[in-house]
Formats: structure tokens, sequence, C-alpha cells
């Protein structure tokens, strides 16, 4: 039992030590001016997204950059999106352009397909790549084309904001941040050129246009519905280089609004995450549970039995007080509220029902739902 209430702390003291690198490396976009304003499209993919695409579209109309045109695809949208597109064009002097979504080939997920569709009529030497649910400062698109330049890479990606409403977003949303920061040495995205090292966030994805050609595009990652990781992977298997920054001052996104979206949203993306890799999965699911769960279960033994002994008090104690040091952490560099940290244990056994539900969906269900469309790919 000692050894291993030992193994569990040592291995939270890692990922800790992990989160304290990640802060000196995750830095803020640069506030200079890029010396050369090279011609960007940038790239909105739009399903369904009445509540958020004039919020959106607003925020990039008044990018302080030079040059720059929006072109947004309507991907089939069953609600007033269309109508607010067309409204918008004709209050943004011509630097607003609609397309109209063509029908989802076989094999080809639904995002990847519409970005897809907008590289093939952007003008831009560089795309900008954004979801529909985010907001933009003036300064987004000229600090990260000046990142872009000063890193000369050939994509950055950022971490936005993640604005939350309800319960259920604060509860799951900010894992996101957590898993990301504790589990991955984000110096090893830029300097390796190991694609087991790879992150992006499809929130906000930068390239430069002759690479993006040279991978393919997103037709590399037609079938991956987390695809802005696996581009990640495909631009490090080229051999190009990817650069990520803290954007929670420059981007804000809102990916869920209420318990349902989160549920389908994660569940869709979960175990697609991983690969579709069984195995992985379910090694997610133990470990969750071993750091996590357990310690908080040892702690309420002990106390029920009035057993205050090393193993089944002290070491499960300073084990989620590591836990919480890092979470707070984590909530501080990233702007999260500080007391839904206090929810963190249920969020994690949420965390684990969803990895159980995506694994269960995908294969012995009918697959994942999102916005009208099956996601079984596996």
């Amino acid at each position: 039992m000692i050894i291993y209430q030992i193994l569990v702390l040592f291995s939270l003291l890692v990922f800790l030590a992990i989160v304290l690198r990640n802060l000196l490396d995750l830095r803020a976009l640069p506030t200079d001016t890029p010396e050369e304003a090279p011609f960007v499209s940038v790239l909105v993919p739009a399903r369904n997204e009445a509540l958020n695409i004039e919020r959106c579209v607003r925020s990039l109309l008044q990018q302080d950059y030079k040059a720059f045109e929006i072109l947004v695809l309507d991907d089939a949208s069953t609600d007033a999106t269309p109508e607010l597109l067309h409204a918008l064009v004709h209050e943004s002097f011509g630097c607003l352009h609609t397309l109209q979504g063509q029908s989802l080939p076989d094999g080809w997920h639904g995002k990847s397909w519409a970005c897809f569709q907008l590289a093939r009529q952007a003008k831009g030497e560089l795309l900008l790549f954004t979801d529909a649910d985010t907001m933009h400062q003036p300064d987004a698109l000229r600090r990260s084309v000046a990142a872009l330049q000063a890193t000369r890479a050939d994509m950055l990606s950022l971490t936005p904001f993640q604005e939350l409403g309800s319960f259920w977003e604060k509860l799951v949303v900010p894992l996101v941040y957590f898993i990301l920061m504790c589990f991955l040495p984000l110096r090893l995205v830029w300097r390796s050129r190991n694609p087991a090292f790879s992150f992006a966030n499809g929130q906000f994805i930068l390239f430069r246009r002759d690479f993006y050609d040279s991978i393919n595009g997103h037709a590399a990652v037609k079938g991956n519905i987390v695809e802005d990781v696996w581009l990640c992977m495909a631009v490090k298997k080229a051999g190009g280089t990817v650069v990520a920054f803290n954007g929670t001052d420059t981007v804000s996104c809102r990916m869920y609004r209420n318990g349902k979206e989160v549920w389908e949203g994660f569940s869709k993306n979960l175990f697609a995450g991983l690969g579709y890799n069984t195995p992985v999965l379910f090694l997610m699911i133990v470990m969750t549970a071993l750091l996590y769960i357990a310690p908080y279960l040892f702690l309420v033994r002990s106390l029920f039995v009035a057993e205050f002994s090393i193993s089944l008090f002290w070491f499960p104690l300073s084990q989620i007080f590591v836990v919480y040091l890092s979470r707070i952490i984590i909530a501080l560099a990233f702007r999260q509220s500080l007391p839904a940290v206090l929810l963190h244990p249920l969020s994690q056994a949420l965390l684990l029902a969803i990895a159980m539900n995506s694994f269960y969906s995908i294969k012995f269900g009918r697959g994942a739902q999102w916005k009208g469309r099956n996601y079984n790919f596996s």
C-alpha cells in the first residue's frame, strides 16, 4: 500500500513539474506589428451557428491588420445562419464573402470538408482557420502574424479564453487545459520532430499557405474528428514547425452552452482524440481513477474508521493538495473560475462517465451525435 501511495504522489509531482515548465513555454502573443503584412484569408466554417456567427464575424471585421479577407462557409445550416450571413455581407464593404457548402463526401468529417472548401477559395498567403463560436480582439490577427513570422513556424495555434456559462461548462470544459498542461510538455511540440508531441486548437490555427498545400491541407485529416491535433501531426511528419501561444487575451470561445452540448461534444471528441485506441482509452480511465478519484476514497475511509495512518490519510491528503495546486495554477494561467476548482473531483468523475459513453456510443451505439450528424468512424 505504501509503495502504491508513493507512486501516485510521485506521478502527481511530475505532472506538477510539467505544468510549471509549460507555463514558461506557453507564452503570450507578442504585441509587435509584423514587418511585412502578407495577405491573410480568415476562414470560418459555420453549421447552425445562429447564436454565434454575428459576434464572430463582427469581431473579425474589426481587425487592425492591413490586408485580409473573411470567407465563411455555410455548411447546410438549418437555422438562421444563412440569413445572418447575408445581412453581414452588406455591411462588410467587400471584405466578407460567403460560400455554400457542398454535400459531404464519403470518408470526410464535416468540419474538415468545410475547411478544405474554404481553403480552395482563399487568396491569402496565410490561412487562418477559426471557429464560428469565437470572438477576436482587434489585434488578434496582427499579433498572430507577427508571432508566426518571428518564430518562422509553418503552423501556429492558440489557447483561447474559454467562456463558461452553465454549471456543466464550468465543470468539464476547464479539464481541456488541465489535461493539456499536465500531460503534454509543450516545449516538445515545436522542438521535437516526434509527432507524438502534437498540439493544436482548431478554434484558431494560422497556416503558411504553401505548407498547408504541401500536406494536402484538410484532406490529410479528412477522417479525423479531432482534426486540429492530426493537422499538427501531419505538419511535423512533413518536417514543418508548429508553435503554440497563450491566446486568452486575444481570442475567446464559447464551446458549449448547456449540459447536453457538453456531454455530446466531449463524447464525440474523447475517444476520437485517442485515435479510437481502446487500450489507451481504458488506460486513461484507470489513471484518472487512481490519480484523481482514489485519494478521496482513501481519505473518506480513513475518516470513517478514524485511522490517520500515513498510507490511508497523509499520503492521500498530500496527493489531493498537489492536484489542487496544479488546478489552481492552471486556472490562473487561463483565467478560469477559482471557485469551480473546488469541484475538481466531480469534474473527473464526469470525465470518466463521458469517456465510457464515448467508447460505448462509437463501438456499440449509433455513434456520437453533433449538430445533426453521426460520428461513428472507428
